[in-house]
């Protein structure tokens, strides 16, 4: 028995979600990438962590992540950074 063909919303809903998935996959990875940069910066943290804050807030806006899990991480990330200072 043959599959049943696909139909155009469908096949429509697939080329969303695959955009999706990488706009989404992007914006977590290069938030990810940013707080890791700001937790090992040495010199220049403000700077760093303002970046991070700003790469959240953007992953956040996309809904990569969840905009509490958004403040949460810059919450500890500033808290952090201060301990350093």
């Amino acid at each position: 028995m043959a599959m049943p063909k696909k139909k155009r919303s469908t096949l429509k809903r697939i080329r969303q979600t695959g955009r999706r998935t990488d706009i989404k996959t992007l914006a977590r990875s290069s938030s990810r990438t940013a707080v890791k940069a700001a937790r090992e910066a040495t010199t220049d943290i403000a700077e760093a962590v303002r970046r991070a804050a700003s790469a959240l807030d953007k992953a956040a806006k996309r809904g990569a992540i969840h905009k509490n899990a958004a403040r949460r991480r810059k919450s500890r990330l500033t808290k952090q950074a201060n301990k350093k200072a």
